[in-house]
Order: C-alpha cells, then sequence, then structure tokens
C-alpha cells in the first residue's frame, strides 16, 4: 500500500481538486484507492455528495484534522487498499505534519500568484522536517504547479519558480471550467469530461505519481 498526502499552508490552490481527480485516475487504472479527508471544512465529503460517483463510495472523514484518528484511519486501510489519498487542511500544519510522517509521497500544489509560492515554503519545511524525524528518504516530495493560466507570463514562468526550488516538479494542472464542473456535479474529471484536456492533465500527473511509487 502506498500513502499519498496533498498538503498546502493556504487555501485556493487545487489541493482537493487535485486528490479526488488523482484518486479518480488511479480507480480508472485499476487499484483500490481511499481518500481521506482531514480538512476540517470537509470538502471532498461535500464534493462527493453532489452525485453518486466514485467519490461517494470512497471518501472517509476525519474529524476536525485529528492526528490520532488519521493515523488509526490510514493503518486500517493498509489492509486492502492499494493507495490512501490523505487531503490535509491548509493552516493546520500539525495535521500536515502527521499526514507527512504517515505518508510515502508528498505532493505540493502551487499557485501562480507569488503568496502561493510564500506559502509553498512552509509546506516544504514540515515535509523536510517529517523526513528527518523518520531518518528516511520517505516521504518523497513532489512540487505540482496548480490552477496555471494557459497562455500568461505568470502562468509560464510557474514550473521554472517551482524547480529554483530544488525539488522535482510535475506536470502541470491548468485552471478549467469543467473542473469546477465536474465538482458541482460531485464527480471526477475522468467520469464527467473523458476525453477532455483537463482529463488528460490529470491522467498525465498520475502516471508521473505512479512512476514514483513503483520505484518505491
Amino acid at each position: 500500500m502506498a500513502v499519498i498526502a496533498v498538503a498546502g499552508r493556504k487555501g485556493g490552490i487545487g489541493k482537493s481538486t487535485i486528490t479526488g481527480n488523482l484518486a479518480g485516475e488511479f480507480a480508472a487504472m485499476g487499484r483500490t484507492v481511499v481518500v481521506l479527508d482531514a480538512d476540517p471544512q470537509h470538502s471532498m465529503v461535500s464534493w462527493a455528495a453532489q452525485g453518486d460517483g466514485l467519490l461517494s463510495q470512497i471518501i472517509e472523514k476525519v474529524n476536525d484534522g485529528n492526528v490520532g484518528e488519521l493515523r488509526s484511519k490510514v493503518r486500517a486501510f493498509e489492509k486492502h487498499a492499494d493507495i490512501v489519498f490523505i487531503d490535509t487542511p491548509p493552516g493546520m500544519p500539525d495535521t500536515t505534519y502527521h499526514a507527512a510522517l504517515l505518508a510515502d509521497l508528498m505532493l505540493l500544489p502551487c499557485g501562480p500568484s507569488p503568496l502561493d509560492l510564500y506559502a509553498l515554503k512552509d509546506a516544504l519545511a514540515l515535509s523536510l522536517k517529517a523526513r528527518a524525524q523518520r531518518r528516511s528518504k520517505k516521504p518523497r516530495i513532489r512540487l505540482v504547479p496548480s490552477r496555471v493560466l494557459a497562455n500568461t507570463n505568470i502562468g509560464k514562468g510557474l514550473s521554472s519558480s517551482l524547480e529554483a526550488m530544488g525539488k522535482k516538479v510535475l506536470p502541470s494542472i491548468g485552471q478549467r471550467v469543467v473542473v469546477a464542473e465536474a465538482v458541482a456535479s460531485g464527480m471526477t474529471v475522468c467520469e464527467y469530461a473523458p476525453g477532455s484536456a483537463a482529463h488528460a492533465e490529470f491522467e498525465k500527473l498520475a502516471k508521473a505519481v505512479d512512476k514514483i511509487l513503483k520505484r518505491g
């Protein structure tokens, strides 16, 4: 089993969107997937409640980002899930830190705003602190350009800005209307708009993540 935590210090960076849609892509690959919604706002739970798609079957709530509950649920799902995703809350560094202690891979989305880049440094520091505590190469850490606006200078420069932080950067996710439409329908993009440009982006990101997991 692999544990993937998706983290960021601030909201609005596409963290839950990436978590839910990666879960959809891995389910489409035939993997057994569970999503732990550790954000007290429970955006993932609300998303799933909009319809009867995949997410309604695989999301588990972690109350108030409780770290003990998070740990016990990860251990419980180790027995039958191929991948457990943790959607961590913004502004709750203790929960994020404990997610990093449990994770094989940390995905840190970052939007194009300079404020997003400043906040990313905090999430990165927590991930590195957890790695040092574990005395391990895990969690592996990857940065994900998120909510990228195509054909804008700030969007084009985001990947370069992230690469300058010294961590590997995964394929980017653009800001597209169809992603919001999928959420409103309670579906992942691969269910709502298969074959769309947005679907292709999440599929590419999932393949890159899968490659990391297979390396162990």
